[in-house]
């Protein structure tokens, strides 16, 4: 049985910025037409990453092969099959027609792009007799976005990658560029890598979502990322003050500005108020405001309101019946601080 070679397989991935290094990836292997999620704060080096497998410049150090090759900012042979699509679109000075044809006319071939540029806007819900003859400065943000991805669309391209394509639109263009960028992995078998901050969209739909935290993956699915400052109490504990006179309490940080990293699966929700004198288990309360299903693990997770903060929380489904779990539900959540991993 031959196993599929991977689209992508980065090795020993460094790049730096004046010195400062932003990306670091010992390894990590992308499947033909997979969905994969990059989420993390900013400046975590999402967009660097994004940058390099679209092969626009040189990694400081490693390799990134593509099919098995190594590749070159801008080699022939990935120039057409690899395209990226940023948060601030960039159009041409020229017509919407004009900018979806302009990678068609670049790669040669055949000189009648209406059909292709038609069917490109269509995939992004913008009708040609409309939008075809307008000016790119004649175009609201959402149309604009759209108006990019078209543009990359129409070359059927091998691999998209996207850099926050929905953070800067309105909702109507944000839902029309996620069913377009899906339809492209459905019908062309194209390879999609997706950072976002809408984290639910990306577990929603992604085979893996990896975590990025100062340029290095730190973990796969769902987990709950807190950052600094941390208060010292007088037993030896820590604590965030999250608003409402609510705490997060964590076992002592390596530095007041860690980063705390704590499991769903390390945390159990509790009916509200069900806090006890139990050891070495911190409480915290919050409200219930999203249970869902991630695609990968089929685990089901509840989002978890406390003041300032967002909890992640993986709940058993026999778990779930019993609680009558649903959104606005007060809860209590129960871990042990010395469970929590730091960066």
């Amino acid at each position: 049985m031959t196993v599929a070679q991977p689209i992508y397989r980065i090795e020993n991935l460094a790049h730096r910025y004046n010195g400062d290094p932003v990306v670091a990836v010992d390894r990590l292997d992308i499947e033909p037409a997979s969905i994969m999620g990059l989420v993390g704060p900013n400046g975590s080096g999402k967009s660097t990453l994004l940058k390099l497998m679209a092969f626009i410049f040189r990694p400081t150090q490693g390799r990134i092969l593509f099919d098995g090759k190594a590749a070159l900012p801008f080699d022939e042979s990935v120039r057409f099959q690899v395209t990226l699509l940023t948060q601030d679109p960039y159009l041409m000075k020229r017509t919407v027609f004009k900018n979806v044809a302009y990678g068609l006319r670049v790669r040669g071939g055949q000189e009648d792009w209406a059909r292709p540029v038609h069917d490109a806007l269509a995939m992004v819900g913008l009708d040609t007799d409309i939008f075809a003859r307008r000016q790119y400065d004649e175009l609201s943000g959402g149309e604009a976005q759209r108006v990019a991805l078209a543009a990359r669309l129409v070359l059927k391209p091998r691999v998209l990658l996207l850099d926050e394509p929905t953070a800067s639109v309105d909702a109507a263009s944000s839902e029309l560029i996620r069913a377009a960028s899906l339809r492209a992995r459905s019908e062309w078998g194209t390879t999609l890598v997706i950072a976002s901050h809408d984290r639910e969209w990306l577990y929603d739909v992604c085979d893996e979502v990896i975590h990025l935290f100062k340029g290095t993956p730190t973990g796969t699915g769902r987990s709950n990322m807190v950052f600094g400052p941390w208060v010292p109490e007088e037993n030896g504990l820590y604590t965030k003050p999250l608003g409402d006179g609510i705490r997060l309490t964590v076992s002592a940080p390596p530095h007041a500005d860690a980063t705390a990293f704590i499991d769903p699966a390390a945390i159990r929700i509790l009916d509200s108020g069900a806090a006890s004198t139990a050891e070495n288990i911190a409480f915290v309360d919050g409200t219930v405001t999203r249970i869902a299903s991630e695609k990968q693990s089929g685990h089901l997770f509840a989002d978890v309101r406390a003041g300032s903060l967002r909890l992640v929380v993986r709940v058993d489904e026999s778990r779930l019946a019993a609680m009558t779990l649903h959104r606005g539900w007060p809860v209590t959540l129960a871990y042990r601080p010395d469970s929590i991993r730091w960066l």
